[in-house]
Formats: structure tokens, sequence, C-alpha cells
């Protein structure tokens, strides 16, 4: 039996004391970038390159934890491999989702508290923030090397909402595209909700099932629309 904290069963009932978000490809569309980075990667390091849905099923942690299963004792060089490639693109072809900033925009007006925990380098992640003039909406914006361990584990979560005076609960949001968002939610007790235009693979959520689950920002926008404009968050 899990000694994870599981969250209540069922869509939530109220509105967001807070959300956290996911940033690839929750918010912003990266994929094409990070497959282009990791096969550059593959070749230079003489590993079978993925294809792209490969990419799309496989990256889900950090590349703390992903590069030394996959690298071995080369993963430094690995990393710094990458590092390089994905410098090199990432702003250039950098998209927001569809209705990302429209999405934000709402919450913010309606006042809700909003920040990013992802497995995205901090700092790459912050400069993405800023690129696309999205800073100001997150309280804060925390990635992969800030906290003592990233995502799952519970420690981002803790560092997201430090003070924000909004303290971890089922009414604080997880919203994410991935199993790894769902089980962050589990171990620090909010609500997971999947944000996720495609079908997921097979057994994605099995072990950590959403509460909801929507296919377009849009659609999360109005369903947290019915909460807010009658229930402003405290």
């Amino acid at each position: 039996m899990s000694d994870l904290p599981q969250p209540p069963n069922g869509p939530p009932d109220g509105p967001p004391r807070a959300i956290i978000f996911d940033w690839d490809n929750t918010l912003v569309e990266t994929w094409p970038v990070i497959h282009a980075a990791l096969h550059e990667t593959f070749v230079t390091m003489e590993v079978e390159p993925w294809t792209f849905e490969e990419t799309k099923a496989r990256v889900r942690h950090s590349m703390q934890e992903s590069f030394p299963k996959l690298f071995q004792d080369r993963w430094e060089t690995a990393r710094d491999v990458f590092y390089g490639a994905y410098e090199k693109a990432h702003l250039e072809h950098l998209e927001p989702c569809e209705g990302a900033g429209e999405l934000l925009a709402t919450l913010d007006g309606y006042g809700v508290p909003l920040c990013v925990v992802s497995n995205k380098t901090g700092r790459y992640l912050r400069l993405e923030a800023a690129h696309l003039g999205w800073s100001g909406y997150f309280g804060q914006l925390v990635g992969a090397g800030d906290a003592a361990r990233d995502k799952p584990a519970p420690e981002p979560v803790a560092l997201a909402l430090q003070g924000s005076g909004v303290e971890p609960g089922d009414d604080v949001w997880m919203v994410g595209d991935s199993g790894v968002d769902m089980e962050i939610a589990y171990a620090t007790g909010l609500k997971p909700v999947v944000l996720r235009r495609e079908p997921a693979p097979a057994g994605e959520f099995d072990k950590f099932p959403p509460s909801s689950q929507f296919s377009s920002c849009a659609a999360l926008a109005a369903f947290v629309e019915t909460f807010l404009v009658e229930t402003p968050p405290q």
C-alpha cells in the first residue's frame, strides 16, 4: 500500500487557492527543440537516437536523473553537448501553447497565485518566461537544480509556494501533461490536473490518475472561471 498522500477523488469543487504549472508542453511547445538537442547528443555520444515519438514518450525526469542512466560515466559530457545544442535554439523556436497566454492573463486577473515547477534547468526556464513576457505572472519559477531534489520529489513544490502564504493542499492545483506531474501532486497533497492536447501514452496515468483532464488551455480557463466569477481565491 502506498504511503503517498492521496488527493481527494473527483474533480475540483471550488476555486484554486493557487495553481502550480508544469512548463514544457503544458504552457510552451518545446518537443521539437528538445528532440533536436537530444538527437545531436545521441549522435555525438554514438548512441542510437530516439525517434520523435520516443522522445515524447520517454522524456519525463530531470537530466540529473535521466542522463546517468542513459550515458553512464559519460553523462556529464553528454550533458554539455545537450546544453550546447539546446541553448543555440530554444529561444528562437520557443512557442506558447495555444491559449496559454490568455489562460495566464485570466488567472492573474482574478488574483490566483501562479508558479511553475519544471524539470527544465532553472536558468533556461526563467530565460524562456522572460522571453515570452510571462515572468510577472509567476511568484516562483522553479526548475531542475533549484531545490534539493527535482520533480517528482516534493521539495520543488515547497520552494514554489515559498513566500506566497499558501500551504500545499487539495485546493492547490498541480497542472501538467505527464505522469511525473501527477506524481508530485500525490506526493504533496495537491489536486492533480492534466492539461494535454494529445492522447497520453498507454499507462501514463495508471499509477497516479488525475482528478480532471483538459485538452486545451481555453477549456481549463473556462472551467476555472466557473468558480472564480463568483468566488475569487482567498
